[in-house]
């Protein structure tokens, strides 16, 4: 197995451990929604502090539901991930064709010499 392998399969292991330990050793049992994302914990606490607390802003669109929140999520979570991956894609295939123009360079270079010089023993 090479170097990279290893790293990456150290990786998914220690991603797999982040998702799976939460939820086998019981973290959050003891609230009512235990993984919930930070906008409704910071909700949570501003009411505690100041039950009497209005928002400056109102959100430009309310889902009818969190499972339409949740896919909402889901769909720009997957649309950033696919920017990325082009982006990165796009980084890669332009560093291997520069190294294959490179190459064919290279190999191009002990052949070409001067035309004078190859033809000029008669």
């Amino acid at each position: 197995m090479s170097r990279n392998a290893k790293i990456n399969t150290l990786l998914m292991a220690i991603v797999a451990a982040l998702a799976v330990l939460p939820l086998a050793l019981g973290l959050g049992d003891h609230k009512e929604e235990p993984f919930t994302g930070a906008d409704g914990e910071a909700e949570t606490a501003i009411t505690e502090i100041a039950p009497d607390y209005e928002p400056w802003f109102a959100p430009l669109y309310e889902p009818p539901s969190g499972e339409v929140e949740s896919a909402l999520f889901a769909l720009q979570a997957a649309l950033g991930a696919g920017v990325l991956a082009y982006y990165f894609g796009l980084r890669k295939g332009r560093r291997q064709g520069e190294a294959r123009a490179a190459a064919a360079g290279d190999g191009r270079a002990p052949g070409s010499g001067s035309a004078g010089s190859v033809g000029s023993g008669a």
